[in-house]
């Protein structure tokens, strides 16, 4: 089958297209026929070695662990799913990812896509999607009248924040540049900050939970915003600064995200109720060429939505 994978670290230049082994389903897995994947920070940051202590693999490495597609193959065991279902998943970190024709998903980390939405859209949700339900509920134990400073709403990741907090009845304050403003305000959000005209620190206080997607500086002020013993910050951006937690009198937690079939089900039970919709900024097509320019667009730090890949 047809792969993009790196052979070594590097920059975008080690994308490469070649032909590797299609994968054969272990007992409790199946395979997915992708239509759609889409791009993370994960990838580009995994392609340049960033992660290489965390994830000592083999070459080559297909990157990519967002898929959306149709099963062609079921393992011995798997009883829920039969060949011919939508499906989407975050598949277990491998390095087997999904900038493949064909990719092996564990069975109990597949969720069903519902027929009002389409793969591209689908293949948006799980990595980003799920980030942001555990971050909020899981880790953050957001509820209903509480309130959460978001950084970043535009972005893949916020995007669905916004979206998720919202819906579980919680007050939605997020930054993004000018241009974004309507987009969030129209997902839900109920203020949003320019961050390039205004610091959040000086307007907002008061806040049950940030979720930080950004780290450095800004992680370090928001300790400033969160209510005082009982506020909490969860960054998926590294470990956080205990110490300045501790001298707000707040907690900070680092997360890394599980993959979870039954959590992304809920997510896709919401997008079918049109409650929750993905916000699909780009697309590129599956070959090298398409990932490279999607990687070039991911760097910048200024995609809003996801990029999506398309087979």
């Amino acid at each position: 089958m047809k792969a993009v994978v790196i052979n070594e670290y590097g920059s975008k230049d080690k994308l490469v297209e070649q032909e590797v082994q299609k994968p054969v389903p272990e007992k409790n897995q199946v395979i997915v026929e992708l239509k759609a994947t889409s791009i993370n920070p994960i990838d580009w940051k995994l392609r340049e070695g960033y992660l290489k202590g965390m994830f000592d693999w083999e070459f080559p490495i297909i990157l990519g662990w967002d898929a959306a597609g149709v099963i062609t193959e079921v393992g011995e065991q798997v009883t829920k799913w039969k060949v011919g279902d939508k499906v989407f998943a975050r598949p277990d970190t491998t390095r087997f990812g999904t900038y493949a024709e064909y990719t092996a998903v564990d069975e109990h980390l597949l969720a069903s896509i519902p027929d009002s939405i389409s793969y591209e859209e689908a293949a948006a949700v799980p990595l980003a999607g799920l980030t942001a339900w555990q971050a909020l509920f899981t880790h953050g134990s957001l509820s209903e009248g509480q309130t959460v400073l978001i950084h970043a709403g535009a972005g893949g990741v916020g995007i669905y924040a916004i979206q998720l907090a919202k819906h579980a009845g919680a007050k939605v304050i997020t930054t993004a540049s000018e241009k974004n403003h309507e987009l969030l305000y129209s997902l839900g959000a109920d203020q949003v900050i320019d961050y390039k005209k205004e610091n959040f620190e000086e307007v907002v206080s008061n806040v049950d939970l940030v979720f930080d997607t950004m780290g450095g500086e800004v992680a370090e002020k928001s300790y400033k915003v969160l209510k005082p013993n009982t506020g909490k910050l969860i960054t998926i951006v590294g470990e956080p600064d205990h110490d300045a937690a501790s001298a707000h009198h707040v907690t900070a937690k680092g997360i890394w995200l599980q993959p979870d079939g039954e959590q992304l089900q809920k997510i896709a039970d919401l997008l079918d109720e049109e409650k929750v919709k993905s916000i699909v900024g780009s697309t590129f097509p599956f070959s090298r060429q398409g990932i490279y320019d999607a990687h070039a667009l991911s760097e910048t730090h200024h995609a809003v939505g996801k990029i999506v890949i398309t087979f």
